[in-house]
């Protein structure tokens, strides 16, 4: 029998999934152990396999994401890293670009390079844009520097040198000699973890998976050895950024894959849901303990890009954060989850997060110990949340401890009530997750209208409904499992593996030889990646981003399986020509054409869904209880319907105002919505004053 695990490490809840052969999930929610992540990971596959009955040496698989690598880049919790550069480039991680996310603003203030300035070195040694020698390996020089890391206590060490991503040479060169004199330090150079130009955004990345490449590596192997000497011998790996699946040991080569992990899983998650239910354009919202996840789903498909960003100081300014240049499912992320702290600034304004309460001590409702007021402490006032069902089994809510939070945090400063001030608190949070729902639409160039929305994770399904209101969406969509649905994602991906590198050719003189070598070679790295997991079949895509010559960024252009031939330059430009209309509106004449990265993603073939025929046609069910409901559509305290979402049957429909309660989340239904149960389990939400799924306007 195929048993399998899924297992999401969040800043405030560890999910646990295990799925069995025919297809059927349970599951549980514990509170994450900061200190050492994986002790609650055990906790929670040991506590469901005895509720299961399940031996562990039966399981067969295990998929893990963890957001410690994103974490450790925040918190600034990694290793003592020196960068090793190429004379002249020392401060490229420090000076960044020329880019500025708010062009007058003298005060702006960024990130802070990773390695400080004093752990940043060089090497005389130079290539040009070609890979040429313009300035040779000091040999020497690298000798006496690898001498100085050993006496300075480095754990690890990052190498990034000028055009290394064309010619790998001396970096590698490097690496032998400081392997030879210090084999137990961890080495990362750039040609492997993001051969690609740009220096600011490779030097960066490659310093970020130095940074955390030893608590990853550490941290794997802790929990490989544990879930082996507790019985679970299978494999165990990791979900990556791209929302693929890579084994212990890439994952503790290139931890900076593992930057976007478990969001990845829930991007999957909803994707596979939106095929269920053929919904070609989705909003896949994820909202935890700790932050939201928003991204958007085209033609059953997460959005991916080749970079993307870790902290920015500026919530919603792109160019604020951290640079990282690898595969991604793209995504925003604030910091807006049930943990986030609600406070009040100099000018009497609410704020939520992105400081969090996480997991010790929690929300103050949580009776841990916690002080300040959190989106959970409001949901707890508004009566969204209840002590009775909750469903956290070690968690006895306290509405009492709730409210007096809200006071001490909020309340007392503007001179609210409790009632009052948790309405504040959750109308921010519910606007900052809508502005940023806007802004990653914006930055995409898409029109959400017409786009249905997916909710998931705990705090999901809770604000979802006053989210569908805020960005005018018609439809909702709350999965089966919803509470722990990026686990779920992590058992629905694919092996994959997204090779990429920078190789510059120009239509006008355009290199057939050198493009079918870097597309082979690329297809052979990603292959290798993907074998390490299955043999099953795969699907091979090849990219290339390109721009107008004088342009400074590119746009992805898919390819096609054959190799280049002596139409390339022509059929190329073509291709280019179409895509640049499609994201522009016209091409521009007359001027030539350049290829800049190459990438290739290999990924195992899945199963596909299958579709959900729709229940619309039910009748509304009468509820057995009621409680006392903030309704934002009327402005006050409701008569809300207490509904066990285990008790609907496929086409059973529940009013608004109503929570719709299950033991990982809640759903909460204002007066002006209506819900049906389907086939699968899914709820499927509307606006009842539309008459939507057959319930009168």
């Amino acid at each position: 029998m195929s048993i399998r695990i899924g297992a999401d490490v969040g800043g405030t809840f560890t999910d646990i999934v295990i799925e069995v052969a025919d297809g059927s999930y349970s599951s549980t929610k514990v509170l994450t152990t900061h200190d050492a992540p994986e002790v609650g990971i055990l906790d929670g596959i040991g506590r469901i396999a005895a509720q299961e009955n399940i031996d562990l040496r039966d399981v067969t698989q295990i998929i893990h994401g963890t957001t410690l690598a994103t974490n450790a880049l925040i918190e600034r919790r990694g290793a003592k890293t020196a960068l090793v550069t190429t004379d002249g480039f020392r401060d490229v991680i420090e000076t960044r670009t020329e880019s500025r996310f708010e062009q007058y603003d003298l005060n702006i203030v960024l990130p802070p390079p990773l390695i400080e300035r004093a752990d940043r070195h060089v090497i005389s040694e130079r290539l040009n844009a070609r890979g040429e020698i313009l300035v040779p390996f000091d040999e020497n020089g690298a000798r006496s520097l690898v001498e100085h890391i050993g006496t300075e206590g480095y754990r690890s060490v990052a190498v990034g040198f000028i055009h290394s991503y064309v010619n790998p040479t001396n970096e590698l060169w490097f690496r032998e000699l400081l392997l030879a004199e210090l084999p137990d330090i961890a080495v990362s150079i750039s040609s492997e973890v993001s051969p690609q130009m740009r220096e600011y955004e490779r030097f960066n990345t490659v310093c970020a998976n130095a940074y955390v490449q030893p608590l990853m590596a550490s941290y794997l192997v802790r929990l490989r050895d544990e879930l082996a000497a507790r019985g679970a011998t299978c494999p165990l790996y990791l979900i990556h950024s791209g929302g693929g699946l890579m084994s212990v040991e890439s994952a503790a080569a290139f931890p900076v894959r593992l930057v976007e992990s478990g969001p990845a899983g829930g991007a999957i998650f909803a994707a596979d849901l939106a095929a269920r239910y053929g919904r070609d354009r989705v909003l896949s919202y994820d909202m935890g303990g700790t932050t939201a996840k928003i991204a958007l789903i085209e033609d059953f498909t997460p959005a991916t890009a080749k970079t993307f960003e870790v902290d920015r100081t500026a919530r919603f300014k792109k160019g604020s954060g951290m640079p990282i240049s690898i595969p991604v499912i793209e995504m925003i992320e604030i910091g807006a989850g049930g943990g986030s702290i609600a406070s009040v600034d100099s000018l009497g304004q609410i704020r939520i997060g992105p400081h969090s309460a996480g997991s010790e001590p929690g929300p103050a409702s949580y009776g841990r110990g916690g002080l300040d007021a959190t989106v959970t402490d409001a949901n707890v006032q508004l009566g969204r949340l209840h002590p009775d069902t909750f469903g956290a089994k070690d968690i006895d809510l306290s509405p009492a401890l709730a409210a007096e939070a809200l006071m001490r945090s909020v309340g007392d400063r503007l001179g609210l009530s409790a009632a009052d001030a948790a309405r504040g608190v959750a109308e921010v949070v519910d606007e900052n997750m809508t502005n940023a729902a806007r802004v990653h639409a914006v930055e995409n160039g898409k029109d959400l209208a017409g786009y249905s929305m997916i909710a998931f994770g705990g705090g999901g399904p809770l604000h979802a409904g006053r989210l569908l209101d805020k960005l005018r969406l018609d439809e909702l969509i709350v999965p089966p499992d919803a509470g722990v649905g990026s686990a779920v994602g992590f058992l629905r991906a694919p092996f994959a593996y997204e090779a990429v590198r920078s190789f510059y050719t120009s239509t006008v003189d355009f290199d057939i030889d050198g493009a079918n070598r870097v597309l082979t070679e690329l297809t052979d790295e990603a292959m290798a990646f993907v074998r390490e997991g299955t043999d099953a079949d795969v699907t091979v895509e090849r990219q290339v981003a390109m721009r107008y010559k004088g342009q400074g960024w590119e746009i992805p252009v898919r390819l096609g399986d054959a190799s280049f031939d002596h139409m390339a330059a022509e059929l190329l430009g073509a291709e280019f020509t179409k895509a640049y209309e499609e994201f522009f509106g016209r091409a521009i004449d007359d001027l030539a054409i350049e290829a800049v990265s190459w990438s290739v993603r290999v990924a195992s073939v899945v199963d596909a869904p299958t579709p959900v025929e729709l229940s619309t046609n039910g009748t509304e069910v009468a509820a057995p209880n009621h409680r006392t409901m903030y309704d934002p559509i009327s402005g006050v305290d409701a008569d809300a319907a207490v509904v066990e979402r285990t008790s609907l049957s496929a086409g059973d429909q529940v009013r608004g105002p109503a929570v719709i309660v299950e033991e990982q989340t809640t759903t909460v239904l204002a007066s002006h919505h209506a819900a049906t149960m389907q086939e699968d389990g899914t709820v499927l939400i509307h606006r009842a004053d539309a008459g939507s799924l057959g319930v009168d306007a």
